[in-house]
């Protein structure tokens, strides 16, 4: 019954906040509000994502990491079903939604690493494959699906598709796994933020997470201020998030199976393509809809790649589920705070600037850094 919890889990790990920028004007006016103000939503679950990825490992040394899961899933279809009354509980229940996600994010490795200690690469594939379909069909239905009826029903659907997925879980309850160290391992859990190498892991965390939402978040803006129409900017944003599907399908099995060396060789090619988009926006100006699918494809194919990537390392950089839960959390804590600021940042630069030249600058040296931290990552077999 594992298989499908994966799966449902892959499916409702993005879709309850991605689908919601797509549609932003329509809730805006639905609850008469400006989009201005509605903004953060986009920012409010990264900080949750900070703010609760610390936790989880305790919960899940209490009452397990089965029914971790059961339960904060439970937890997030509720929180998502609150976003329908008011704009004071759309806050709220993003919220809710973000804390749970954060729980998820840092578990699943650990969930893997001791459900399948030989095959997690494979059921990641599986995980990020099922993340990127449902983030990219949600997108490209919601605003059909809201002409069609309202903001509140699309939010329903999305919670009724959640509830689903924590239903899922319930029964695996019953081979339920509590995180707990192993005998040889006598590292306190405190210390992962004295290893220096943990540092290397949350820098390269944060910054390919602010690439991606920043990616997702700017791009269309950045196509559309250059001279493309709105259905080009759209059909950009489907590509943006097309391209990560074959990735995140391939990047778990290869890397899980590959040497150390081949395998930092083998990701920096990805780290190229991000610093090529940017290098492209730095040097051409082209209203081109091929340029600027180009930008799309290698930015997308950038992050695609180091998001897949970097949930397995959890796993191959430690040595028991433990370890990788602590490594998880504090990676995806300090990197999620890194990521918030991404979006936002970039929005507050554009409005002074009026440019996105030193935008995009700033970028790329948070490419070469993301890039450096891969390397040094790669340098040992093991960080905790």
């Amino acid at each position: 019954m594992l298989l499908p919890a994966i799966i449902m889990a892959g499916i409702v790990m993005r879709i309850p906040f991605t689908t919601l920028p797509v549609v932003l004007t329509q809730i805006a006016q639905g609850l008469g509000v400006s989009v201005a103000s509605l903004g953060t939503l986009t920012t409010i679950p990264l900080v949750m994502f900070a703010l609760g990825s610390s936790f989880a490992p305790y919960l899940a040394q209490k009452i397990g990491l089965e029914k971790t899961f059961a339960v904060v899933i439970l937890i997030m279809a509720l929180g998502s079903g609150l976003r329908l009354i008011n704009v004071a509980t759309l806050y709220v229940g993003t919220m809710i939604v973000g804390l749970a996600i954060a729980f998820i994010n840092v578990l699943f490795p650990s969930l893997l690493l001791e459900n399948y200690p030989r095959s997690f690469g494979v059921y990641t594939t599986i995980y990020t494959t099922a993340m990127g379909l449902a983030s990219t069909i949600a997108s490209a239905v919601a605003v059909p699906i809201v002409t069609q009826t309202s903001w509140q029903f699309l939010i329903f659907l999305l919670s009724v598709i959640i509830l689903l997925a924590a239903l899922t879980w319930w029964p695996n309850i019953k081979n339920n796994h509590y995180l707990t160290l192993a005998k040889t391992d006598t590292v306190e859990p405190t210390s992962i933020w004295t290893n220096k190498m943990a540092w290397v892991t949350l820098i390269f965390s944060g910054f390919q997470s602010l690439l991606f939402y920043t990616g997702l978040t700017w791009l269309p803006t950045m196509a559309l201020d250059a001279g493309l129409n709105q259905n080009a900017s759209g059909l950009l944003a489907g590509l943006y998030s097309l391209i990560s599907l074959p990735l995140s399908a391939l990047i778990p099995v290869i890397v899980s199976r590959q040497k150390r060396q081949a395998r930092r060789n083998f990701m920096l090619i990805f780290a190229i393509c991000g610093i090529l988009a940017m290098v492209l926006l730095l040097t051409v100006n082209s209203r081109s809809f091929w340029f600027w699918s180009a930008v799309n494809v290698l930015w997308g194919a950038s992050v695609g790649a180091l998001f897949p990537y970097m949930l397995t390392a959890f796993s191959l950089k430690t040595t028991n589920p433990a370890q990788t839960a602590r490594l998880s959390g504090m990676a995806q804590t300090g990197g999620y705070l890194l990521a918030a600021l991404g979006p936002a940042l970039c929005g507050y630069g554009y409005s002074y600037f009026h440019s996105w030249t030193p935008i995009v600058f700033v970028l790329l040296l948070v490419t070469l850094i993301t890039t450096l931290s891969l390397i040094i990552m790669e340098s040992r077999e093991k960080i905790a």
